[in-house]
């Protein structure tokens, strides 16, 4: 069973509030989303990111978790063709959920560089690179529809 130091616990601590966080703002998000197809790529982020808490948990009690396949992103569409209050409401939940995900990578980097067991860094490289493709999926959205200048 693995051990971690103090500042490894500590940092994995700040990782798990950070995916509680994002579980939460990606519900919250896929409610408030005018697009359904919108709501949809909400839905499904917020799923992975259940996913990586499950994993820092299983770090977190000594376990490293077993490599997970390349996942499932959602197909992104064009929806909004016209300037509109529904379009600039979705803009804005993106834009906040494009910053989290770019705050949380550079969480994960960090811990990248400061766990010492290899198989765990391996973890939260994977995880970070999850956070990397959240956020492209998101931009993707933006510019698709005219949201990211």
């Amino acid at each position: 069973k693995m051990q971690l130091n103090q500042k490894e616990s500590m940092l994995l601590e700040d990782m798990k509030s950070q995916e509680k966080l994002c579980i939460e703002k990606y519900a919250k998000s896929a409610a408030a989303a005018k697009d359904s197809g919108l709501s949809q790529i909400f839905k499904r982020l917020g799923e992975i990111e259940q996913g990586h808490l499950t994993q820092l948990n299983e770090i977190g009690s000594g376990r490293v978790p077993t490599a997970s396949g390349a996942v499932q992103l959602p197909a992104v569409n064009v929806f909004y063709t016209s300037e509109s209050p529904d379009k600039q409401q979705d803009k804005f939940l993106c834009s906040d959920l494009l910053a989290t995900e770019k705050h949380a990578s550079s969480l994960y980097d960090t811990c990248v560089f400061e766990f010492r067991d290899k198989p765990v860094r391996d973890v939260l490289n994977r995880i970070q690179h999850d956070e990397q493709e959240h956020g492209k999926v998101i931009y993707d959205y933006m510019k698709a529809n005219g949201m990211y200048s």
